[in-house]
């Protein structure tokens, strides 16, 4: 069968989703289902996500079963899911058509003018919120892709119109080389990933790919303080507009001010005064991440005050130093950061938030990450004043090397290791006072802790 995604959205084919509850699968489901497919889909476990799903139309299966199938003309899956998957498997035996979910975004994005596709290895989330707030505010009625929950969309996916779609990309298995970004943003470029890239230069190898996807009349933001996204750009022929938070970038920060982690500074482009903003997020690094996406609002003619009524708004995202709750009248503060440059950024934002002590509940992200990056990671998280480890969170890894968060334990000041979540909930409990702040850090399921507090 040769049918293509293009086939499935012009006649309203059936399509099934394999990993339907991932963040980026649920949001393709809904843009399909609201292009007129029936579409349908299996995730290995129930999930709030699904529910959502089911409240639109949308079938869900808990489980993967080639019987979930019937009917089924085209297939979508998720990098995660393997070969030998059953439902996989059904494909290849019945001539079932079945893409990647990269492939299937590369498709739809096609049909959008301007496409801006967020990357690096840190901040996609939030500059792609960022991004999505200030064209929202700007009434450019953009679609959105976000890898997080936005309260100012109700969720991941937005559908507007086909001017602009903003997407969040990610690296991991070249995934984002399958879209089709008009403005391609990299934020930054570091060792990460390294179960698939097999070191740094391969990694710029794989952004510069991703840079020189942008066609002729787009543009490559890039971040001119970051050494490794300048070797990205070096001897590109794609127009590029850099930002920093020095003067030599094309739009930059003058006049910072740091308020309680909060900042305050102006912005310039190319020596012109665009706006002054204050924003609404703490850390340093959401400087950088606004300035990218003032990069991105002078490409596509926004003004600076329009900007800054956009940029202002901007509260956050979850998981990205979302404030949850108080414990003992410490607050309680989760973010996303698995990334040893990343937990630097965050327990910074956090220390200068903190009238006591900084408290880091970490849990590592995938033993092969903890394996390459354990130095990186006991430095890393030395910055907080007490460190309390949570098992690492295996994701689609198997442990074959006997990794264990109680290693970083051993080589880290002030550190503790417990096996369950129970038990960091009542050591917290016990030392957290007011003043302090309490960070849940992590990728997995880290942030269930806060509940527990």
């Amino acid at each position: 069968m040769n049918i293509t995604l293009r086939d499935v959205i012009n006649n309203k084919l059936n399509v099934y989703l394999i990993g339907i509850g991932g963040i980026s699968m649920r949001s393709l489901a809904i843009v399909l289902k609201d292009l007129g497919c029936n579409v349908h889909g299996s995730d290995r476990s129930d999930s709030p996500a699904l529910a959502m799903l089911e409240s639109k139309g949308i079938k869900t299966y808990i489980g993967h079963d080639a019987a979930n199938m019937k009917g089924v003309d085209f297939v979508i899956r998720t990098a995660a899911i393997p070969d030998n998957n059953c439902e996989v498997q059904h494909c290849f035996e019945n001539n079932i058509p079945i893409i990647e979910r990269a492939d299937a975004w590369g498709v739809l994005m096609n049909d959008y003018k301007n496409v801006v596709c967020v990357a690096g290895t840190h901040g996609k989330t939030s500059t792609t919120s960022m991004i999505s707030t200030f064209a929202l505010k700007s009434d450019l009625d953009p679609t959105i892709m976000v890898g997080g929950e936005l309260a100012s969309i109700g969720g991941s996916m937005r559908i507007g119109g086909r001017d602009l779609f903003v997407a969040e990309a990610c690296e991991y298995k070249n995934s984002y080389h399958k879209f089709s970004p008009t403005i391609a943003v990299i934020l930054n470029v570091d060792v990460d990933h390294l179960d698939f890239f097999t070191g740094l230069d391969d990694i710029i190898e794989s952004f510069r790919h991703f840079a020189n996807q942008v066609p002729d009349d787009g543009v490559v933001v890039a971040n001119y303080d970051d050494e490794n996204t300048r070797r990205v750009i070096e001897n590109t022929d794609r127009n590029v507009i850099t930002f920093g938070l020095s003067n030599s970038a094309d739009v930059y920060a003058d006049f910072v001010k740091d308020s309680n982690g909060f900042f305050g500074f102006s912005i310039y482009h190319k020596g012109n005064h665009y706006c002054d903003v204050k924003l609404s997020v703490p850390g340093r690094f959401n400087v950088l991440n606004a300035l990218a996406s003032a990069a991105v609002a002078i490409h596509l003619g926004v003004d600076g005050e329009s900007f800054k009524k956009g940029i202002q708004s901007y509260t956050g995202v979850g998981r990205r130093m979302e404030y949850k709750t108080t414990c003992n009248r410490a607050r309680v503060f989760d973010d996303y950061a698995h990334h040893p440059n990343e937990i630097v950024s965050a327990l910074k934002a956090a220390d200068a938030m903190s009238e006591g002590k900084t408290i880091c509940i970490f849990q590592p992200h995938t033993y092969t990450r903890t394996e390459s990056l354990f130095n990186e990671f006991v430095e890393a998280l030395s910055h907080a004043d007490i460190v309390v480890l949570a098992e690492i969170f295996a994701a689609r890894e198997i442990n074959v090397n006997n990794t264990s968060s109680a290693q970083l334990a051993e080589k880290i000041p002030n550190a503790h290791f417990f096996k369950t979540f129970d038990e960091i909930a009542c050591f917290v409990r016990d030392i957290a006072n007011e003043g302090d702040i309490i960070l849940t850090m992590g990728a997995g399921d880290v942030y269930k802790i806060s509940d527990l507090l």
